[in-house]
């Protein structure tokens, strides 16, 4: 199953937030988590990461040790060929 996490930090955590990134070389990730990709908003404060994961606990494992710096949301992501077979194919 698809996840996406969405963060944002306030403008004074960007050093502190930069620097633990640097120290952990990227985000800490639990066994059973697979980081599909990462962006980061162009404007600032604000980055999406996708995971997959067949068990939704290991994500909360993951971003745990990051609410001093950033706030978290955590969304579910399903294709949408599952709920509407006929957009398969449909680009």
């Amino acid at each position: 199953m698809l996840f996406m996490i969405i963060y944002t930090w306030e403008p004074g955590q960007r050093d502190a937030l930069i620097k633990r990134r640097t120290e952990k070389k990227g985000p800490s990730l639990a066994e059973g988590v697979q980081k599909i990709h990462e962006w980061l908003d162009a404007g600032g404060g604000r980055g999406f990461m996708v995971f997959e994961t067949n068990d939704p606990r290991v994500i909360m494992t993951s971003i745990m040790g990051w609410d001093d710096l950033l706030k978290v949301e955590v969304v579910s992501l399903l294709d949408v060929t599952e709920i509407f077979p006929t957009e398969k194919g449909k680009s």
